[in-house]
């Protein structure tokens, strides 16, 4: 198989990965509004959704119509820092439980969390979000899609953790 193949192999894992994300977003979404949770910050969802759909098909048009040489250095880092931050998130999600899910939704009266990544780190989530949108394209050399997602996230990031934090305040 051909690097690029491979590559796309990989796109599309971290795609399902990215879909199974969503089923439990959804599920625990639903459970945290059915307990009066409150819904901050959906001015900037939408970018977000069109932001992360775009790290996937940008990285994989850039690859099949730039054909960038790999590097096989760059390749193998790139690849695993790319599983570290899946192992980041899914850390996070198992942290947070029921409170997990891709929107900003508070539920009155929750504890904040303060475990695992969260004792470190206030946002660990986003650590995982930043290492993954700069890893996943340069895993076959796309800087062009690793350059524009992470000054892109980067704006994101700023408008997402002051809502998310102003959300926040209302925990004890």
């Amino acid at each position: 198989m051909s690097s690029e193949t491979w590559f796309t192999v990989l796109v599309l894992a971290v795609g399902l990965e990215r879909v199974a994300e969503l089923v439990v977003s959804q599920r625990n979404a639903a459970w945290s509004l059915a307990r009066g949770g409150v819904e901050s910050g959906r001015g900037h969802y939408p970018f977000m959704v069109v932001l992360h759909t775009g790290l996937l098909v940008g990285a994989l048009a850039e690859v099949w119509l730039r054909r960038p040489d790999v590097v096989p250095v760059l390749a193998w880092s790139m690849l695993a820092f790319v599983v570290l931050a899946q192992g980041l998130r899914w850390w996070c999600i198992a942290t947070l439980g029921r409170q997990w899910n891709t929107r900003v939704i508070v539920v009155p009266g929750a504890a904040r969390v303060t475990g695992g990544p969260y004792r470190w780190i206030p946002h660990p989530n986003y650590v995982a979000v930043v290492v993954e949108g700069l890893a996943l394209p340069l895993v076959h050399s796309a800087w062009i899609t690793a350059v524009v997602f992470t000054a892109l996230n980067g704006l994101l990031l700023a408008t997402r953790v002051r809502a998310e934090d102003a959300a926040l305040t209302r925990l004890a």
